[in-house]
């Protein structure tokens, strides 16, 4: 296969190389299309490939043509329209495609390589994550190698001669790109079209839970927000982020309360240290903000206002399209409404008539036998820490009574089957409960004192009200996985048969790369205006000693960049370079005499003007035969040893010419 592509002749094998280029940037849009156009976007790279390697003719224009108003009318189909982002994608994208099937001389080729820049910047409306970035650079670099390949004559330097030059090419931009991305304005809105469109970072969790819910959920690995703490990190198992409160069951699913929206004075008793952190929140397209349990202070999100209902949810008044970033304050140790009249206990006491019978009848039978609702609770847990239940994310199929089905047919579930059972079982016993769901846990970093929430850690708990305690906090899933809250979802599950020797190398990998993920998240997409004005006030606000040395740094780089760039154009560096230093020689002398060189005359025109004027026979073969060598060597394709030998000539020669 080497050897076939090693003598593939040299044009070939360019094309073959930037229909990879294209291929790679097509490739992150692919899962956003409709198949019929991913199918569409491959067959013209193909069909072109095929014809590259058989050096047969490209098809005619009639047919592209055709080609083209069906890629546009089945795009027009499938989206309603050729306007908007979406559709405009598309589009550029099957015309990139078919472009390919009409290349036939370089400036074809220089405008695929441009909208495929295009279509590389647009990847960022789907994916903004760490991993689509080291893909997009990637792509770059291989879409930079087939434009240079382009760029060379009739001979090309071999491929390490050209990643060196790519290398140089990257290293002289990357600076000028830091630079621009830190001093540039930030938009406080998205630059396409109405804010909310391309958000990334779904919560996924909603205004009600059913079985299977949370499990589906948990078995994504996508980042949600990072708090970062100025106190101590608090311990892992207390790392509940409050997120909806849900009252109402209809035996099958549970949603939220009226109870849980109704405005009035919330009654709240804080112990202990405060806990203090700075959330930044992934866009959602929700209403939801997070925060640890218990809440007692957030900062006002500017432009989006928050209200915190009774059972402590913190909504926003608009959806959150755009990554957001706020502080807050907690208490871990808390008293939440120790007080509540018969009438605001009625809504979590309530369940669905003829329901789960079998259930409600072994918890009244509990009851009686438990002298108070302590102890009752207390006996509740115990049976899910003692009997044969078992903490899955594939939960078994439940019936109409499904809490029936868990307890005493199933025994497998995920959080959101004990939280939902165990508040079942409470409330047959007259205890007011409810289910919360939020997050639990979440990747910790103790040097940077920062927590990493991901959609694997969402997680469903429970309340119960207890006279002169309030809401109480009751996790029925640590009876069953311990680990669950002691260290993570991965901890508290069976390990895979393959995992059970030794994978901690992977772990730590995985672990790296979420680190990474988190600054990548923290110092590029989260750059908001708020944190580059945050920057420039910590610039100006910096002592004459730190200015002195800050400036110093920068002269040091800037030197080190200046001696970078003169090494690489010093005279003997590159062979063409030092031979027009000795052109620009040639044409100084001859200006001095009055023999100007015109901005358009080549070597060879030159020559012929040179001719007619008035010098001595040796002169005028001195200059006929300096610039028939210079052309020779500036457009010919001489060997570096031919470049030295004609420089030497050149020398003499220019002595000659006056």
């Amino acid at each position: 296969m080497m050897r076939w592509l090693r003598d593939l002749p040299r044009e070939r094998a360019d094309i073959l190389l930037l229909l990879l280029a294209v291929a790679m940037v097509l490739a992150p849009h692919a899962g956003h299309f409709p198949p019929w156009l991913s199918v569409a976007m491959a067959v013209p790279l193909l069909w072109r490939a095929a014809l590259a390697v058989g050096n047969k003719r490209q098809p005619p224009l009639g047919w592209l043509m055709l080609l083209a108003m069906l890629a546009i009318s089945g795009v027009h189909l499938s989206y309603g329209s050729l306007l908007g982002r979406d559709p405009g994608v598309a589009m550029l994208a099957l015309l990139l495609s078919l472009k390919s099937l009409e290349m036939h001389g370089r400036r074809d080729v220089f405008v695929l390589v441009f909208i495929c820049f295009f279509l590389l910047l647009a990847n960022f409306f789907h994916a903004q994550g760490l991993l689509s970035a080291v893909w997009m650079l990637a792509t770059l670099i291989v879409l930079l190698a087939a434009l240079l390949s382009f760029h060379f004559g009739p001979v090309q330097p071999r491929w390490p001669a050209r990643l060196r030059l790519l290398g140089r090419l990257l290293a002289l931009a990357l600076p000028l790109s830091a630079l621009l991305f830190f001093m540039m304005p930030r938009l406080a809105s998205p630059l396409w079209g109405k804010a909310g469109m391309g958000t990334q970072g779904m919560t996924g969790l909603s205004d009600s839970m059913q079985p299977g819910a949370i499990a589906q959920l948990a078995r994504s690995n996508d980042p949600v927000f990072t708090a970062h703490f100025t106190t101590a990190l608090p311990p892992q198992g207390a790392l509940y982020w409050r997120g909806v409160v849900l009252g109402d069951y209809d035996g099958a699913t549970w949603t939220r309360s009226a109870a849980s929206g109704t405005p009035g004075k919330i009654d709240i008793v804080l112990a202990g240290e405060r806990l203090d952190y700075q959330v930044d929140l992934l866009p959602s397209g929700q209403r939801r903000i997070f925060a640890l349990d218990l809440p007692r202070s957030i900062q006002r999100l500017p432009g989006n206002p928050y209200v915190v209902s009774p059972a402590l949810e913190l909504l926003t008044v608009q959806p959150i399209s755009s990554a957001v970033r706020y502080r807050a304050s907690s208490q871990i140790r808390y008293r939440l409404q120790a007080q509540l009249t018969p009438q605001q206990k009625q809504p979590w006491l309530a369940l669905p008539p003829g329901a789960n019978p079998r259930s409600l009848a072994w918890a009244r039978q509990l009851r009686a036998g438990q002298p108070t609702q302590q102890a009752a609770i207390a006996a509740v847990l115990a049976h899910f820490r003692q009997a044969p239940f078992r903490y899955t994310l594939q939960p078994p199929l439940l019936g109409k009574d499904g809490v029936d089905d868990f307890l005493f047919r199933t025994r497998a579930g995920f959080c959101e089957h004990y939280a939902g059972s165990f508040v079942v079982l409470m409330r047959a016993m007259a205890i007011p409960a409810r289910v919360v769901t939020g997050y639990q846990g979440g990747l910790r970093d103790d040097t940077a004192r920062s927590i990493t929430v991901r959609q694997s850690d969402a997680h469903a708990w429970s309340e119960v009200w207890l006279p002169d305690q309030g809401w109480v906090r009751i996790d029925p899933t640590s009876q069953v996985a311990p680990m669950r809250t002691e260290r993570n979802l991965d901890a508290a599950l069976p390990a895979a048969p393959a995992q059970a020797g030794g994978w901690r190398p992977l772990q730590s990998l995985n672990h790296a790369w979420q680190r990474a993920e988190q600054g990548w998240q923290r110092w590029v997409i989260d750059y908001t205006p708020e944190r580059q004005r945050a920057l420039f006030d910590a610039v100006l606000a910096l002592q004459a000693r730190q200015v002195a040395a800050a400036c110093a740094l920068l002269a040091a780089l800037a030197a080190t960049a200046g001696a970078l760039l003169w090494w690489q154009q010093r005279p003997g560096r590159h062979p063409g370079a030092a031979l027009d230093q000795l052109y620009a020689r040639f044409c100084r002398l001859q200006a001095r005499r009055g023999h100007s060189r015109a901005p358009h005359e080549g070597p060879h025109g030159y020559a012929a003007r040179l001719a007619a004027s008035p010098a001595s026979p040796r002169a005028h073969d001195a200059m006929a035969r300096f610039l028939a060598i210079y052309a020779a060597m500036k457009y010919g394709n001489a060997s570096p040893d031919e470049h030295t030998r004609a420089r030497r000539e050149l020398r003499r020669l220019l002595t000659l010419c006056r």
